[in-house]
């Protein structure tokens, strides 16, 4: 079954990207991704990190029309980093796989687990 795990990073986990810290910060992220790619639980080219917030820009439609706002959604202590597909037999696996990501060490995120439609032509 596949899942999306998607990764939530506090803003001081974000600003590791480009801080003195970015070797260990990009390192762990790579490890991870190695993890689950040596599981074979990883689906090739299913994800990608993201850039900051500050660099979002949210559109809505509107009863007056279309509202065009620059940054995230909502301002919130923890904001999306990145995401990947992973394809695991259960949510055990995907639950195991996801408690491995650098953001779901205390104090720096969470990894939301999310099942993915499967497609609508199987």
């Amino acid at each position: 079954m596949k899942y999306a795990l998607i990764f939530a990073e506090t803003q001081e986990e974000l600003a590791k990207r480009n801080s003195q810290d970015a070797p260990a910060y990009w390192g762990a992220w790579g490890a991870y991704i190695d993890l689950l790619d040596n599981e074979g639980a990883l689906v090739r080219g299913s994800g990608a990190g993201l850039t900051g917030p500050e660099t979002a820009t949210t559109v809505r439609s509107t009863e007056s029309g279309l509202a065009i706002q620059d940054g995230p959604l909502a301002a919130i202590k923890e904001q999306l980093g990145g995401f990947v597909v992973i394809d695991v037999p259960n949510l055990d696996a995907a639950l195991r796989l996801a408690q491995e990501a650098p953001c779901a060490k205390p104090g720096a995120g969470a990894v939301e687990v999310r099942p993915v439609l499967p497609d609508p032509e199987s």
